[in-house]
């Protein structure tokens, strides 16, 4: 694969079918190459539709290359969840795109919710991977710029 990032465009997933293929990038990344056990990938966020998927995909292909999910916490925060990037494309900085994206979907959400400070973003992350997180996710500022 050439370093050149490929043409992109990261959705909120609406359809059965877009969901799915969100799904399917979990699927491939968690149990058929981490070896995670099938059962555990769909949860009752995903069951009860409470959760809102993103899901990066190549244009003007449609391919999906990757996937987040979001949801609002029973406690009262925002959790960020299900982050996966089909092996060949994690090269092109795709997890941090979707991250970012998912925070801006955050900071929509809490401000038509009523927020106006801060708003707290929460995930639970593999060992190996909790550097990326570090980096990326905490709390977001959602007030009027200073």
């Amino acid at each position: 694969m050439n370093n050149k990032v490929p043409a992109h465009e990261i959705i909120i997933a609406r359809s059965d079918s877009e969901i799915q293929q969100c799904y399917d990038v979990r699927i491939a990344v968690f149990h058929i190459e981490q070896k995670f056990p099938l059962e555990t990938e769909i949860d009752e966020y995903d069951t009860n539709k409470t959760a809102t998927h993103f899901l990066l995909r190549l244009t003007p292909s449609l391919t999906p290359a990757g996937t987040i999910r979001a949801y609002m916490a029973p406690e009262g925060y925002y959790k960020l969840s299900r982050l996966a990037v089909i092996k060949d494309y994690r090269s092109f900085r795709f997890g941090r795109e979707l991250v970012v994206a998912l925070h801006d979907w955050v900071k929509t959400h809490a401000l038509n919710a009523g927020s106006t400070e801060w708003v707290e973003i929460v995930s639970h992350s593999q060992l190996p991977v909790k550097g990326f997180y570090s980096k990326y996710v905490n709390n977001a500022y959602i007030g009027p710029s200073k």
